[in-house]
């Protein structure tokens, strides 16, 4: 299966729409020499990278939840979002 970028974005931002709630961007590129996707959180300056496997982004967008990214994406906004005046909506 073939994974496009705004695809995979799209799906993410289905399953946490969280994200949107507090204004967190996000965006995804491809690492060849890891295969895998890249995924940058970005909020008021702050940045968290993590990343997410080939196999992993198939099953995303087959509707499978992306359980590794919830995790990253959960402390992500806890800890830029939560209780943070920045992101107080």
């Amino acid at each position: 299966m073939s994974v496009d970028s705004n695809d995979l974005l799209a799906k993410f931002s289905g399953f946490y729409p969280e994200l949107e709630k507090y204004g967190v961007t996000m965006s995804t590129t491809f690492d060849e020499a890891k295969k895998a996707w890249v995924v940058t959180l970005k909020k008021d300056g702050s940045e968290q990278k993590t990343h997410i496997e080939q196999e992993d982004a198939e099953k995303c967008l087959q509707g499978v939840e992306c359980i590794h990214l919830g995790v990253h994406v959960a402390d992500f906004i806890r800890v830029y979002c939560q209780g943070g005046e920045a992101c107080n909506t």
